[in-house]
């Protein structure tokens, strides 16, 4: 079978392929971008359960360990050592998709009389075991290509630019308690932080190009502190090591939390899968045969070799990020050698918990409008996958089912108030709903005859 051939610098808009090595001062402007684009998204999910199960002083060091995992998988996931990683320009970090399930069985533990030790040995102990999961579905995803078709992908893929894009906009505004004069504001900064990514993305001069996210949220936040939206009081009340233990918690297991977790691990598959493959759109690569198969398989193994490290590191799932796939086609960089200089980066700020805060002190119209670029552009990554294939009648059924419920669960989340609480909990993520719909609707529509017959054929010649 020939090998898909992979689009030239000039289709993909490229100014460094997969393979190329940017000099030194490229590849850490690159990185500082993915990092700054990604931080964020890294340490929200723990903070979130942090606070939601009461940890207290468990958070900072819960927070830095997920810098440190997020680095040590970032460097596996695009290095590709062995059969593990997709080879690809791939960031990790905790989906929200986890973040329902391990509330839920904290919440369940909490009100037990458990403490919070026991409550996160409980959840390291969970997420430990469903890696071996993911790790196991990994084997054999690419026998599931007639499943998790451009159709599935595709769809998925939009709706994570989609649903993201709310985040965005709920940052530009602050919060819902701003005032009109404030909320003014907050628009009008975030908005002139979207006016210099665009302008200097859209520039032909290379330097000013890869500096497009970087420069934007700097120019951001100079003017966010000269109107004093910017509390460096925050500093002072974070530690300024921190030095990993592994099993610090020890590790606990229950069956009956143990299933709705369990089931975000397949789940986030498909999320991997789609990333992977927008990963592999935007940088050129190809989205089909055993070069692409193979980027799929070992990707969704480094995804459950790098939360089986995070469980043992005390820290929660890590997944393929989608942020970044945004920064790829902002910066026009896809080298995966940039991994490198992300895991130095992103190790430092966990070794250094104050570096990373000093990251959130980043006000949050800042961040909404940085984001709401990178989302878009994630986004229009999807919507490029469905254009690239013909649409059968049942394509068309199944994208517009995925896309509808996907979305119907993040603008009316009150739709999924009947269902039991854990089934609840994993549907919740737009993303999540999007991709079960998809698959389900592929296995269970009848195909179109002509493309039923084309496809026996197909398979014949092979």
């Amino acid at each position: 079978m020939s090998q898909p051939t992979r689009l030239p610098k000039d289709a993909t808009g490229l100014l460094y392929d997969l393979e190329d090595r940017p000099d030194f001062a490229a590849s850490l402007v690159g990185a500082i971008q993915h990092v700054l684009a990604s931080v964020v998204a890294i340490v929200m999910p723990t903070l979130v359960i942090g606070k939601a199960l009461g940890l207290g002083d468990e958070i900072p060091h819960l927070i830095s360990m997920s810098l440190i995992v997020s680095g040590i998988g970032t460097f596996i996931q695009s290095h590709r050592i062995g059969p593990v990683g997709s080879g690809l320009l791939s960031l990790q970090g905790t989906s929200f998709s986890f973040v329902g399930p391990i509330i839920a069985a904290g919440m369940a533990y909490k009100t037990t009389g458990h403490t919070s030790e026991q409550i996160l040995a409980l959840i390291f102990g969970l997420c430990l075991a469903g890696c071996l999961v993911e790790i196991g579905i990994s084997q054999f995803i690419t026998s599931l290509t007639r499943i998790i078709t451009p159709a599935v992908t595709g769809s998925v893929i939009t709706v994570i630019g989609l649903s993201l894009i709310k985040i965005s906009f709920t940052d530009l505004i602050g919060s819902e308690e701003s005032s009109s004069a404030s909320g003014l504001t907050n628009l009008a900064v975030g908005f002139l932080v979207v006016a210099v990514i665009v302008w200097l993305s859209v520039l032909t001069n290379f330097w000013l190009r890869i500096m497009g996210v970087m420069a934007g949220v700097g120019i951001g936040f100079a003017v966010s502190w000269s109107l004093g939206m910017v509390d460096f009081a925050r500093l002072s009340s974070d530690a300024w090591t921190a030095v990993p233990q592994p099993l610090k918690y020890g590790l606990d297991f229950d069956w009956v939390y143990f299933v709705p977790i369990m089931l975000v691990y397949v789940i986030t598959t498909i999320e991997t899968t789609g990333d992977l493959t927008a990963n592999s759109v935007i940088s050129g690569e190809p989205v089909a045969g055993d070069i692409y198969l193979s980027r799929i398989k070992g990707g969704v193994l480094g995804d459950g070799i790098n939360s089986g490290l995070a469980a043992l590191l005390n820290t929660f799932p890590n997944t393929t990020f989608s942020q970044n796939n945004g920064v790829i086609q902002v910066t026009g960089i896809a080298s995966r050698h940039l991994a490198g200089y992300i895991a130095v980066i992103l190790i430092t700020l966990g070794l250094f918990p104050v570096l990373g805060s000093a990251l959130q002190l980043i006000p949050r119209p800042v961040l909404g409008g940085a984001t709401l670029v990178l989302f878009g552009s994630i986004a229009v990554a999807g919507i490029r996958i469905l254009a690239s294939q013909p649409f059968s009648r049942k394509q068309i059924f199944v994208v517009a089912l995925s896309i509808g419920c996907g979305l119907g669960v993040a603008m009316v989340p009150e739709v999924l108030k009947p269902l039991p609480t854990s089934l609840g909990n994993v549907f919740e993520s737009p993303i999540t709903t999007s991709g079960v719909i998809a698959i389900v609707a592929t296995l269970l529509l009848p195909g179109d005859p002509k493309e039923t017959a084309s496809r026996g054929l197909t398979d014949r010649r092979e």
